[in-house]
C-alpha cells in the first residue's frame, strides 16, 4: 500500500512555504505580484515586446526576462517603475505579522 501525500495547509506565501527566509519570502512575493501585473497588462495591450518595452522604460531583452519570469533578476523598484509606466498605480498596507 502506497502513502498518502502529506497536505497541509499553505501560509498564504509560497515561497515562505517552500522555506525561504520570512525578508526574502516577503521580498520575493511582492515581487511576483507586481511581475504578473506587467505581464498581464503586455500580453492585455497587443504591443510587441519590442513596443511594449520602450512604453515601460526597459529594454525589449529584460522586458523578455520578465516574461520568462526571472524573479531574481528584478528589484521591487524596478517592478514598481514598469508598474506605474504601464499606467496602474501601486499602494502599500503594513500590517501586524499573524
Amino acid at each position: 500500500m502506497s502513502k498518502r501525500p502529506r497536505i497541509w495547509k499553505g501560509s498564504g506565501n509560497i515561497f515562505l512555504d517552500i522555506g525561504f527566509p520570512p525578508e526574502e519570502a516577503q521580498s520575493l512575493l511582492l515581487r511576483a505580484h507586481l511581475m504578473f501585473e506587467v505581464e498581464r497588462c503586455v500580453k492585455k495591450s497587443g504591443l510587441t515586446q519590442k513596443e511594449a518595452a520602450k512604453r515601460l522604460g526597459v529594454t525589449q531583452p529584460r522586458l523578455n526576462l520578465l516574461l520568462k519570469h526571472k524573479i531574481e533578476l528584478f528589484s521591487l523598484e524596478d517592478l514598481v517603475s514598469m508598474v506605474v509606466r504601464a499606467g496602474m498605480q501601486v499602494e502599500l498596507t503594513v500590517k501586524k505579522a499573524a
